[in-house]
């Protein structure tokens, strides 16, 4: 018998995010959704401030993982933990950047049904991604792991 080298997520994350994007966006447009109230001037700004900084977390954490010669993408194997840099401050960086990345976007579209799916969205990646992650991060490098969960904190 054969044991799988991956944590087995149930959706790549970044189609988790998008996913929840679209359906309330979606929604909000069936069921008239009101505005989020902001000057389109701020909205906007607010909205491009979001998915830069957002964009900008993700390239930095997928960076030190191709540094460290493993994949970002949690359907391939793990090679390295990667514990320095944004890693020190959140075990999940990325999916901190998907999340930034998506609040802008929902501003940007100016959907506060697509704002108010994000918990929910987070709650998805947390149960169903981040915990398959982090089991399969502990078979693969046991205390050295979770040593380093017993630093930093999961999201922030």
């Amino acid at each position: 018998m054969t044991t799988r080298d991956h944590p087995g997520v149930i959706a790549p994350p970044p189609l988790i995010y998008l996913g929840f994007l679209l359906a309330g966006y979606g929604v909000g447009q069936l069921v008239s959704e009101p505005s989020l109230g902001l000057n389109v001037d701020l909205r906007r700004g607010l909205a491009f401030v979001l998915v830069i900084s957002g964009l900008l977390l993700d390239g930095i954490a997928a960076g030190t993982f191709r540094r460290l010669g493993t994949p970002p993408e949690p359907w391939k194997p793990t090679t390295a933990l990667a514990t320095g840099g944004l890693y020190k401050y959140s075990r999940n960086p990325i999916y901190v950047g998907f999340a930034v990345t998506y609040a802008g976007f929902a501003i940007a579209m100016d959907s506060p049904v697509a704002l108010a799916l994000l918990v929910p969205c987070l709650i998805v990646v947390d149960r169903f991604v981040i915990a398959r992650e982090e089991r399969y991060l502990t078979t693969k490098f046991g205390a050295e792991y979770q040593a380093y969960q017993g630093k930093v904190r999961r999201w922030l």
